[in-house]
């Protein structure tokens, strides 16, 4: 009784005394008291649950699909592979899965891994030029005396 707290100790002093007369009973009156709070295990089908949120990037869907997984222990790889498909957002690397359907995950995440590499150099080279233009930019301004104030034009108000 001295390890019990809250709504389990409520239940226990709720009971008529001389009720239990075995540790045994105890065990099974809780355990009955209380399956009902017990998730149930996960299945399969609990896959199709998985869903990539809005601005959930691909690389955190993989991990959190990849934990459903494994925490589900199928290795029914179409199922997994469809259950993935599905739960996608639309987007490049939905469509080229649509367009050349892996066969097992371990395929999509080798496929998904090549896809955030190339999409991250994409991103890169598109920032460097523009990251570059505004260092010539301001340099030049500072050249010719400073940046200019709000309001003023080229060879006014000087």
């Amino acid at each position: 009784m001295s390890t019990l707290t809250g709504m389990a100790m409520d239940w226990f002093i709720s009971l008529p005394n001389g009720h239990i007369t075995s540790f045994a009973q105890l065990s099974q009156l809780f355990r009955e008291q209380y399956i009902a709070n017990r998730a149930p295990p996960p299945v399969s089908y609990d896959l199709f649950d998985v869903k990539q949120y809005q601005g959930e990037t691909l690389k955190e869907y993989i991990n959190h699909f990849g934990a459903q997984v494994v925490k589900v222990g199928t290795t029914e790889e179409p199922m997994i592979v469809y259950a993935f498909r599905k739960g996608m957002c639309p987007g490049p690397f939905c469509e080229s899965i649509i367009r050349s359907r892996p066969r097992t995950f371990a395929e999509i995440r080798r496929r998904a891994v090549e896809h955030i590499a190339r999409e991250g150099e994409v991103c890169e080279k598109r920032t460097r030029p523009q990251l570059e233009g505004r260092v010539k930019r301001g340099s030049a301004r500072m050249r010719r005396g400073g940046p200019r104030r709000e309001g003023e034009r080229r060879g006014i108000g000087r």
